[in-house]
């Protein structure tokens, strides 16, 4: 079965630890195509003061010499707030169900994935890969019993069961660490210093050429 991976978020802006994260797993999976699908009103994020057309050309620069991966704007298209559910549906009667989605978040995402938007469903439509950081803390918050039985009940060890169902199983993959942070580097570049090897120089060439994050 196909693999398509899914990496959600603001990229704000995107940087190498969201593509070294995307690399990693696509070689450690198999899988056949990433898409970096950006948000445009995400509901768990304060308001996000650069565009998604500028957020998403970013990420168009950053990832076009990779085949492997690519852009999807649907949240973009779609007024409201970005549902991740409402996102694996339509990524679900696109693809058809000859192909197994893989959404990726880290533990600090799961945590609190029981304050999603009808999160209930999310393993419906595709499964869901956990990446671990390496050197990261022990969480702040323990992990609410609900989404604890939820990994209990769905937790699949080997790689070979994702390429065999659509959906439905949680894994884990670790990484290698990438202290970086898109937070970090708007600070970096409020202060006006560089922020040159925490992301692409297509991304940084832009941000200067368009006067974001100042």
């Amino acid at each position: 079965m196909r693999l398509v991976g899914i990496l959600g978020g603001t990229f704000n802006p995107i940087h190498y630890g969201h593509l070294r994260m995307a690399q990693e797993l696509t070689d450690g999976l198999g899988m056949d195509e990433v898409r970096f699908i950006p948000s445009a009103n995400p509901p768990h994020k304060d308001s996000v003061t650069v565009s998604a057309e500028h957020r998403a050309a970013m990420v168009q620069l950053a990832i076009a010499d990779n085949p492997l991966f690519t852009l999807d704007k649907r949240e973009l298209e779609r007024e409201g707030a970005s549902y991740t559910i409402d996102t694996l549906i339509s990524l679900r009667e696109e693809l058809g169900n000859d192909t197994a989605l893989c959404l990726m978040m880290g533990s600090d995402a799961f945590i609190k994935l029981n304050t999603w938007h009808r999160w209930q469903e999310l393993l419906d439509y595709a499964h869901i890969i956990l990446v671990q950081r390496p050197n990261q803390g022990e969480p702040q918050e323990p992990l609410p019993e609900e989404l604890q039985t939820l990994l209990r009940d769905h937790y699949a060890e080997q790689i070979s069961d994702l390429h065999e169902e659509k959906a439905g199983l949680i894994n884990m993959q670790a990484i290698s660490a990438q202290e970086i942070s898109a937070t970090q580097i708007r600070e970096l570049l409020k202060l006006g210093q560089s922020v040159r090897y925490l992301l692409p120089s297509e991304v940084r060439d832009y941000i200067q050429q368009y006067k974001l994050y100042r």
